[in-house]
């Protein structure tokens, strides 16, 4: 195989991935929505079927669904009210109707460099699209709150003061003698909130009860054209690792999965929202699609075992939930797996210690385009002696090339007298066929590896390189670095042998073109390590044909 035509499979290969990818995103079965929602009514605690189909089961009822339960008469004459809080990274909305968190901006995070106080509202509830997290508590006698039920807060307003490390936010029900406190414990700095039901016996009689923990969201109103990330629903326990259930699965069949530990999110390109239970305790993992709903719901959840609470007693459940970037190095010490969520495919094992080292430069030179640079160079450092034998096989390629096109003239359409021709002019020059492709094999999993580590880095958000480049995680605003990479594939074909076949050869000459307006909409951090790739490539090559070239013929 001439390398020619593995430099165009490898492309072939790699613009058919990204396609593939794509066609899912756009062309997968989607759900039919139904006008006929019921809207939750705001004025009472009172719910109907309509509403309540997306709470799970009791822990303790074996039969039935969740949605022939009511929740109950009103605890208390409550309306519906928002508690906003401030914290140095966060500003959140809670709704005193089920203690819901229904807004979640990221402070550090803004949504473009040209508005850097409009932050990313990562967790929110819009008409047509919702990113919610709920909680709440199940109990066969319906004395427990639901993310449906109402609470009561001691103020609207918190707000983190300076040198104040953490902010405490509770919120109050109380039915029948059983009051419950639902309270959201956010620290500075951190991403990670502490979620506590308390519950205290008032009554004459025992109580027994679950909590469950969920995250409910719509499907994305976009994605990206060129460029597919998965946006859907993971878990991961240490039984059954990490799993995804996207929006499709969930509507094909519900999942019910005993869990000790683990942990359940939604995930998105660069950030997540996950809940985070006790690792030593049992929970159910389920999910729930809801698609009579306009747009179409889908929740994935945990659900708590039993707790026995005496009269007279206090009993607590305890969670965390982590709203913010995926940064790898903050999610391995939160969770066990919880650094999956940096979705990198198959090639994980090749691509996390690429980001690894991608961010160990980055510690010393404190720019990110010039730590992709460096990490290029080490990679093309290490395959230094694989690219060196591809690169003198092509040569001696390109030197016999004049030879080959003589020996096809003089044999027309013989080709068996031709390939015999062609082996013995190999043999003579000491040339495998092979020796230009298998090196380059080799390399293609790693240099994919290295495209999903940039592609998957949260730290390239919004990160400058030099000059007109502010963000490499955008495209290059004056494409210079595509038609730059478009010039570097023109001169490596300049130095490759020529095809023999005349329509390879067209659709060789095509393909700098191709790529240069395919790469234009690529983020610039991607298309910087190609254009660097490229570049060391190119003066690998054109010092290794000179030598070949300045050897003289047998």
């Amino acid at each position: 195989m001439d390398n020619s035509r593995l430099f165009l499979f490898a492309a072939l290969v790699f613009v058919g991935m990204l396609m593939w990818q794509q066609w899912q995103a756009d062309y997968a079965p989607r759900p039919v929505t139904s006008s006929e929602l019921t809207t939750p009514s705001t004025g009472t605690d009172q719910q109907t079927d309509t509403i309540t189909d997306d709470l799970p089961d009791q822990a303790d009822v074996v039969s039935g669904s969740a949605s022939s339960v009511t929740d109950g008469p009103p605890a208390t004459a409550a309306t519906q009210q928002l508690v906003r809080i401030d914290t140095d990274v966060l500003q959140a909305l809670v709704d005193t109707r089920g203690g819901v968190l229904r807004s979640l901006k990221l402070k550090k995070y803004p949504t473009s460099l040209e508005r850097p106080n409009d932050w990313l509202e990562l967790v929110h509830s819009d008409t047509d699209s919702a990113h919610i997290l709920q909680s709440g508590l199940r109990n066969k006698e319906e004395r427990a709150p639901t993310h449906h039920s109402f609470y009561q807060a001691e103020q609207l307003e918190y707000e983190m003061a300076a040198g104040q490390d953490e902010l405490s936010v509770p919120l109050r029900w109380s039915q029948d003698g059983i009051e419950v406190t639902k309270t959201y414990h956010f620290k500075r700095g951190n991403y990670l909130i502490d979620v506590n039901h308390r519950v205290d016996n008032r009554s004459d009689q025992d109580w027994l009860g679950s909590e469950y923990r969920q995250i409910q969201r719509t499907r994305p109103l976009e994605t990206s054209r060129l460029l597919y990330t998965y946006t859907g629903s993971v878990y991961y326990n240490e039984e059954t690792k990490y799993e995804k259930v996207d929006f499709d699965d969930m509507e094909d069949s519900q999942v019910k999965l005993e869990s000790t530990g683990g942990w359940i999110a939604m995930i998105q390109h660069y950030f997540l929202s996950a809940w985070i239970p006790g690792q030593a305790d049992q929970n159910l993992i389920y999910t729930i699609a809801n698609t009579k709903r306009n747009p179409s719901t889908y929740t994935i959840g945990l659900r708590s075992q039993n707790l026995l609470v005496p009269a007279g007693a206090g009993g607590e459940f305890s969670s965390q939930m982590f709203i913010g970037p995926k940064i790898v190095s903050r999610l391995e010490e939160i969770s066990p797996g919880l650094e999956l969520t940096v979705d990198y495919g198959v090639l994980t094992f090749l691509s996390k210690p690429l980001y690894w080292l991608l961010s160990w430069y980055h510690g010393f030179v404190g720019n990110w385009g010039v730590a992709i640079i460096l990490l290029t160079l080490t990679v093309k450092a290490v395959f230094y002696k694989l690219s060196e034998t591809s690169y003198r096989s092509m040569a001696k390629m390109r030197k016999v090339s004049p030879r080959l096109k003589t020996l096809k003239e003089r044999y027309g359409d013989d080709r068996q007298k031709m390939n015999q021709a062609m082996m013995e002019l190999y043999k003579t020059e000491k040339i495998n066929p092979m020796g230009g492709c298998l090196p380059i094999m080799v390399q293609i999993p790693v240099f994919i590896a290295l495209y999903w580590a940039l592609l998957e880095s949260v730290d390239l958000r919004q990160a400058p390189f030099i000059f007109w480049i502010k963000d490499l995680s955008v495209m290059d605003p004056f494409f210079v670095l595509p038609i730059v990479m478009g010039i570097s594939m023109v001169i490596q074909q300049r130095l490759n042998p020529p095809p023999p076949d005349p329509i390879q050869a067209k659709i060789m000459m095509a393909l700098p073109f191709v790529f240069t307006v395919f790469f234009a909409f690529f983020p610039s951090g991607l298309v910087l390590y190609w254009v660097v790739n490229n570049t060391l490539s190119i003066a690998q090559q054109w010092v290794i044909t000179k030598r070949i070239e300045a050897t003289p013929a047998k």
